[in-house]
């Protein structure tokens, strides 16, 4: 290529972009990569080759995980000149946006560092479309390789890490500074009329009004509101209703590194719903919807039936109905009205095809319902047009009228077949009340033959000796037991006094439901509900206070009052003591604990939901007695509990389940400065998302521990595998490696065993895997024996009792070297890093590691 294709391109009177020629550059060739917010967010990847810049445009951005391959393509050669370009491209240019300095540095190709040599090589590599090279970035460095696609368009490439020291499942578009600056896009383009430039874009339609809506990182792990079911409609002014879907719930997260879309267990919907994906691709704006995704027939009637057969059939029509709006470029919504929220929901996906705005109807939900009802749909959602979005939670603020009874139920086992069926007689079917799985009764009608082959075949890895139900059912044929695992929907007739199902017909599986949150839907008296969602306070809108912290500056400080109430998520809290000291030498009180938990919460609630916890309370500060926690009672009746038998103490313990920022303060208002959350998950509560080595010093400096972490580091890298590291806050560091919920607690603890006796291996003088303390002396514990079912740890961005108020803190590897101080990560210091690095523990809660691979690469790492 050339640069006429650049030129042609670009009107130099009216771009301040640099018109150059080719030119042969002299000494080190450069590389330069360049943040670009045009139409979309992208990255632009140039490597100076031929006196010029040969360009991809990388839409995802640049990767550190091997397995990651990112989509490069081929655009017109730059000048040289274009590698120190940063400014505003302005509107009616192509490109026209913001382009920032993201990154820059020196490369070779792999096989010589010689610059002449490396030309040579790379100019026939670019021609046979595969080259590889080692960058030496800020941000990127190690090897790197451009493959062309063969079957793809002629500017289609993939850009990928190669496996090195440098490699890393970290995301690195996290760091969204530029190297020449140290500015942001945003600064970037505020900044340009101050220095003199004409040119200048916005991210955000200058129509959306966001003032009253707080700045906020990305929302991620979204768990539904959910709505409450009543007997029948009603009337009332200041409620909407809506068409209750039969479809799939279904999250859609959309920001520049793609779209990600998952149902309300947090299962992927992408690749079963790729139409929605791609659509919801061109979505000008950074956002987070709540929907149902729904196939709808000729005459535009959703079916559940043709929603699970639709990648079979593709029979139908796929529509996304979109209903609720809880962020929006950069602003957190949840708190705002309902009404303001799908105002503004409407304005973003007015010409999206395939998503649709559910539309509603306002006051009259008694003739809503009768239409609904004659057209056989399944029912209506009535919703408080003033409520805000209460996460995860069974609200009051929303209703639903269902036209048919229907239950969800948990398969606990199926009878043999009889007569000319095959497969399976019957499913016999529970909900959970608590943990305890209670019989509901059995459908045997509603099947096809595929439904009978389909649902045997999910049943058959699942069958065991014993009866999951509490209440044992006596069968009319013989029965096989299966975990209970597996969830379906039935419709019914009515409930029977004793409890169980009359007449329950199937209607389909629902995979997108997690068993343990199957529960009896007993309607509620209509006119309770709606006593109770008016009980609620307001949502936060435009008058929200402004106060700030004393430690953080955040806008969600709890005033200067002794005790005070505030209102979080829908619950007022009666929040006392605030003005207790409990860090005597610095001064911290209860307020600075609450103001911080507060101000974090976005980080730290992704590890905490669906998780039980083992509270720590220290009602009177860090240096007063403490004491632990597990059975809880006297609880608000919003805060989520779960019993678990235990086997030690041969009875049932009411564990705590922190869901949303409200239970988080309610923990810090009962004295628990650190947070102790369950590995694993309910639903999957035997099978932990992670695994952990817990490197403890006895006597021994800190960067023991450091040289410790590295070996660990090092260690996983032979296997394939990339850990995650964070402080404990106290004197040691946690390694963490995603399980992604595969593997059992035994199965995970003997495989951190594994990596922790080959550390020993590697630094026998300093570490040692025995458990007694007197027999560790000026050594690092390598604590492999937290991987156990009830086992808690520190979490990530938890406050810990210790002098100082550490918090503990996940880091970049390269920051894990000599001279790191755990001490300056505190409640003071957090909320600032978080701005700067964000969220770098969302790797641990990805899919997970093959423990099998990495056990079979492993042994080159012993053979010493």
């Amino acid at each position: 290529m050339t640069l006429k294709k650049y030129h042609e391109k670009r009107k130099f009177d009216q771009t301040p972009e640099p018109k150059g020629q080719e030119e042969q550059g002299q000494g080190l060739l450069r590389f330069v990569v360049q943040m670009h917010q045009a139409s979309r967010l992208h990255y632009d990847f140039r490597l100076e080759l031929e006196g010029t810049l040969k360009s991809w445009a990388v839409p995802k951005g640049p990767s550190l995980d091997p397995e990651e391959k990112r989509l490069a393509v081929m655009v017109e050669d730059h000048p040289l000149d274009y590698r120190s370009f940063e400014g505003v491209i302005p509107k009616g240019n192509y490109g026209a946006g913001t382009v920032m300095v993201w990154d820059e540095g020196v490369y070779h190709a792999r096989q010589t560092s010689d610059p002449a040599e490396s030309k040579k090589i790379l100019k026939e590599g670019l021609q046979k479309g595969h080259i590889t090279i080692i960058v030496a970035g800020k941000k990127l460095k190690g090897e790197f390789a451009l493959v062309k696609l063969k079957k793809g368009e002629d500017n289609a490439w993939l850009f990928l890490k190669k496996r090195d020291e440098f490699a890393t499942n970290q995301d690195v578009t996290e760091f969204d500074r530029s190297v020449k600056s140290n500015r942001t896009l945003e600064e970037i383009a505020r900044d340009a009329p101050q220095s003199g430039e004409v040119w200048r874009t916005k991210k955000s339609d200058p129509g959306l009004d966001l003032s009253d809506a707080p700045a906020s990182k990305m929302l991620h792990h979204i768990r539904p509101m959910l709505a409450t079911a009543v007997e029948k409609p009603f009337d009332r002014s200041e409620w909407i209703f809506e068409i209750k879907w039969d479809g799939y719930r279904a999250i859609a997260e959309v920001d520049s590194a793609g779209v990600r879309l998952y149902s309300r267990n947090q299962l992927s919907l992408e690749e079963r719903f790729k139409p929605i994906v791609d659509t919801l691709q061109s979505l000008a704006h950074e956002a987070v919807l709540d929907g149902e995704v729904v196939v709808v027939d000729e005459a535009g009637k959703a079916h559940f039936q043709l929603l699970q057969n639709y990648q079979k059939t593709g029979a139908g029509q796929l529509v996304y109905y979109v209903f609720d709006l809880l962020y929006l470029d950069g602003h957190d919504l949840r708190r705002l009205p309902l009404m303001r929220r799908k105002a503004l929901l409407q304005q973003i996906i007015s010409n999206l095809p395939q998503v649709v705005l559910s539309d509603h109807i306002e006051e009259h939900g008694v003739a809503f319902f009768n239409l609904v009802s004659q057209r056989g749909l399944e029912g209506i959602l009535a919703k408080d047009a003033r409520s805000p979005y209460q996460e995860g939670q069974r609200s009051a603020y929303w209703l639903k009228v269902k036209t048919h009874l229907r239950q969800e139920a948990v398969i606990g086992g199926f009878t043999q077949p009889r007569g000319g069926r095959k497969n399976f007689g019957a499913l016999l079917l529970g909900v959970y009340e608590g943990d305890e799985l209670i019989y509901i009764g059995h459908t045997g009608s509603g099947f096809n033959e595929r439904d009978l082959a389909e649902i045997r075949s999910k049943l058959e890895p699942l069958i065991q000796k014993n009866c999951p139900f509490k209440n044992r059912p006596v069968a009319n044929a013989p029965v096989r037991w299966v975990q209970p695992e597996l969830v379906c929907e039935v419709t019914f007739s009515e409930w029977t006094a004793d409890g169980v199902l009359r007449h329950p017909v199937f209607v389909a599986m629902r995979e997108d439901k997690a068993a343990l949150s199957v529960q009896r839907e007993k309607p509620a008296p209509q006119a309770d509900s709606i006593k109770d969602s008016q009980e609620q306070p307001e949502p936060r809108g435009r008058e929200e206070s402004t106060r700030q912290t004393p430690l953080t500056g955040s806008r969600k400080g709890v005033g200067h009052k002794d005790q005070e109430d505030v209102s979080i998520d829908g619950h007022v809290l009666k929040l006392t003591n605030l003005n207790k000291v409990y860090w005597p030498r610095e001064k911290y009180t209860k307020r600075n604990l609450i103001s911080y938990y507060r101000e974090i919460a976005p980080f730290i609630l992704p590890y905490l939901k669906d998780r039980p916890q083992s509270l720590h309370r220290h009602p009177d500060g860090i240096e007063a007695e403490s004491f632990y926690q597990k059975n809880v009672d006297h609880q608000p009746a919003w805060v989520k509990t779960i019993k678990i038998h235990s086997d030690s103490e041969k009875k049932d313990i009411n564990f705590l389940i922190c869901q949303d920022e409200a239970t988080l303060v309610y923990l810090a208002n009962l004295g628990c400065i650190e947070l102790n959350p369950w590995s694993s998950r309910l639903g999957m509560l035997e099978r932990p998302d992670y695994l952990v080595l817990d490197l403890d010093p006895e006597d021994i400096s800190f960067d023991q521990v450091i040289e410790a972490a590295i070996a660990v580091r090092k260690t996983l890298e032979k296997g394939g595998v990339d850990g995650l590291c964070k402080t404990s806050g106290k004197t040691g560091l946690h390694i963490y490696v995603p399980l992604g919920a595969r593997y059992t607690y035994d199965q995970g603890r003997q495989f951190a065993e594994i990596i922790a006796r080959l550390v020993h291996r590697t630094l026998p003088r300093s570490t040692s895997i025995v458990r007694n303390p007197a027999r560790r002396q000026k050594k690092v514990y390598l604590d492999f024996l937290q991987n156990r079912h009830g086992q808690t740890l520190a979490a990530p961005y938890s406050v810990r009792p210790s002098p100082g108020a550490t918090v503990s803190t996940p880091l970049m590897w390269q920051e894990v070297k000599k001279g790191l101080d755990p001490a300056r990560f505190t409640i003071r210091t957090l909320a600032k890093r978080l701005e700067k690095v964000g969220d770098l523990w969302r790797p641990v809660l990805g899919s997970g590691i093959d423990i099998v691979k990495c056990l079979d690469r492993l042994p080159s790492a012993t053979e010493d």
